[in-house]
């Protein structure tokens, strides 16, 4: 997910995409896209393993990559 032109970007994973995105926009949960305001989605990979899903979502977050709270 990404905010308003693209400056932040979030990664993470869910088993509810339509859900999770939906709680994000409306900032349900209190966390980094709340407080960043990051809203739009970007960009999504779906997995039936969730070891692949955990692989995966740590290969394309390095810090120096995503810099996330």
């Amino acid at each position: 997910m990404a905010k308003k032109y693209n400056t932040v970007l979030y990664t993470g994973m869910t088993n509810d995409l339509q859900r999770r995105v939906y709680e994000h926009k409306m900032k349900i949960t209190p966390g980094f896209t709340s407080r960043y305001n990051v809203t739009k989605l970007v960009y999504f990979e779906e997995y039936e393993d969730i070891n692949e899903t955990i692989d995966r979502e740590k290969q394309i977050s390095l810090p120096d990559i995503f810099m996330k709270d």
